[in-house]
């Protein structure tokens, strides 16, 4: 059997295999709330034969969306509709939320606002539109020469108290809703990152300075998330391994970093890079797989490797050499969102991972396309 296709176990769930779709913004919600837009995205995935499917970022506070149209779990009313996407979970594919607070890169514009700003007060209305003044590490925009982006008001202890309760209710209530997971984002320039990372944290009490000082909110958060979430479920933080800037986050802080995390029960990390204006990477195929590998080995920790990765003899043998646990696809999977099922195919896989209601149809066009 192939290793990208062969089942694996977190704690007390067993992923059907390794493909893993990445949490994706829609820019779709109001008020927080998921909709019919989701459910067809998200749905699709697993019958699309994915073995783990990872909601987009959603906001733990109202304060903490990337943008107005961001899906959230800061309140009990948008549990429903994120338990009629989990539901769905039955085509085989286990369901998790990215949970998350964007700090200084919180409301932001949407594609809509830059085609067709909202004018009139019944326009703003109709998207939803919001605005607020975001929060940060510290005073200072993620990108002084970007409009899209503020300065932020650098959070006091009480802010971070509310933002360490704000994960820890978000992570009840998609319980509640019947994930199999959460994923803690603590990449990609946002709060926690901008904690983590010396481009962004200026500060000079005990979540500022050296490295220790800077991963205790992260390390808080998660041992508040922990706490909540049931023992028997896995628990992933998705991380910027390294912020591509010599004066910022590095691959060896993020290894020193995972060793902590799993020492507070984290069952893997996400591995991805950057997210700062002051640390900007070109992608390529597999260009993050080094990061993954080197949190694995260095850590001792299952991981999550993402970039360009839609090649399956490619992706088959990253999971074959020890470089990573999973493979994970976001543009791929828009791309293609049966993915895994031609994926298998390629690799010699049957047609029992294809949906019921389709199989024997793609059977049958495969031995009318086969030579005679």
């Amino acid at each position: 059997m192939s290793k990208l296709f062969s089942p694996i176990t977190l704690r007390g769930v067993t992923l059907r295999n390794r493909t893993v779709v990445s949490p994706m913004c829609q820019y779709s919600a109001q008020d927080g709330f998921a909709n019919e837009w989701h459910y067809v995205h998200l749905g699709r995935f697993g019958m699309g034969g994915f073995g783990l499917v990872l909601v987009e970022a959603t906001g733990v506070l109202p304060e903490g969306r990337i943008s107005y149209a961001d899906l959230g779990l800061w309140k009990d009313e948008h549990i429903a509709p994120l338990a009629r996407i989990v539901n769905f979970h039955g085509q085989g594919a286990a369901v998790g939320i990215q949970i998350g607070h964007a700090g200084r890169k919180a409301s932001t514009p949407v594609w809509r606002d830059k085609a067709d700003q909202p004018a009139t007060e019944e326009q703003r209305r109709a998207v939803g539109f919001e605005h607020w003044i975001p929060v940060g590490p510290s005073a200072q925009s993620n990108d002084p020469t970007n409009a899209d982006y503020q300065v932020p008001k650098a959070l006091d202890r009480d802010g971070i108290r509310r933002v360490v309760d704000g994960f820890a209710a978000a992570a009840t209530r998609a319980n509640q809703a019947g994930f199999d997971t959460v994923e803690i984002h603590a990449a990609h320039g946002y709060l926690l990152n901008q904690f983590l990372s010396p481009l962004a944290n200026h500060r000079t009490d005990e979540y500022g300075g050296s490295r220790l000082n800077r991963t205790r909110l992260v390390l808080e958060v998660t041992e508040a998330v922990r706490s909540v979430w049931p023992a028997e479920k896995p628990l992933i933080v998705r991380l910027s391994v390294s912020d591509n800037n010599a004066d910022g986050w590095r691959v060896d802080d993020s290894v020193a970093l995972a060793a902590e995390l799993k020492a507070r029960g984290v069952d893997a990390i996400d591995c991805s890079s950057g997210g700062f204006a002051q640390g900007r990477i070109r992608s390529a195929p597999a260009y993050q797989v080094p990061f993954a590998k080197a949190v694995k080995q260095g850590a001792g920790i299952p991981t999550i490797a993402v970039g360009l990765l839609g090649d399956a003899f490619e992706a088959e043998a990253f999971i074959e050499n020890g470089d990573t646990d999973f493979i994970a696809l976001a543009r791929g999977a828009l791309n293609d969102p049966n993915w895994p099922l031609h994926a298998n195919r390629e690799l010699g896989g049957d047609y029992t991972l294809w949906p019921v209601q389709t199989r024997q149809v793609a059977e049958r066009d495969r031995v009318l396309s086969s030579p005679q």
